[in-house]
């Protein structure tokens, strides 16, 4: 086979919409892939948002129990993800969570599974303390040090 068959071959290919062809024979092996596919490709731009500081009173006195909160959640730990993947609260559709929004977990506990690249990896926990707040919902993406739970340690 010289180069115009092989040529020749090409444009049959891109013309008939395969979008794979292989031929071996003894002496030679060709692959052609075109590339080509019934569906069109779409490009977006992703939009970038950027975060509002959050309103602070305009008078600039705090209430009481806004400086409660802020001393409260001074002393939460935030637990958060140690890799990017995709966060469960289950080791299986048909199990239970393994915690909810109060419970007490100990250091080494498994407070949810993250999937990457088809592994899923245990989250232990590296405390003891309440769960007060679960901040990423179940079946979601998760990015590297996103907080996934905030912890009461005393």
């Amino acid at each position: 086979m010289n180069i115009k068959d092989i040529q020749q071959l090409i444009k049959f290919v891109a013309k008939s919409g395969v979008r794979e062809v292989k031929i071996e024979s003894k002496d030679l092996k060709i692959g052609i892939k075109t590339g080509f596919s019934n569906n069109p490709v779409v490009y977006s731009q992703p939009q970038t948002i950027i975060p509002s500081p959050p309103l602070k009173p305009e008078d600039g006195s705090n209430s009481a129990t806004d400086k409660q909160n802020d001393s409260q959640d001074n002393k939460l730990i935030t637990i958060k993800s140690p890799i990017i993947g995709t966060f469960y609260r289950k080791a299986a559709p048909e199990k239970p969570n393994f915690i909810e929004i109060g419970d007490l977990i100990v250091e080494g506990d498994v407070l949810c599974v993250i999937e990457a690249m088809k592994l899923f990896n245990e989250i232990e926990s590296e405390f003891s303390g309440k769960i007060v707040k679960i901040l990423v919902d179940d079946a979601s993406p998760v990015e590297f040090d996103q907080p996934l739970f905030l912890v009461d340690p005393s």
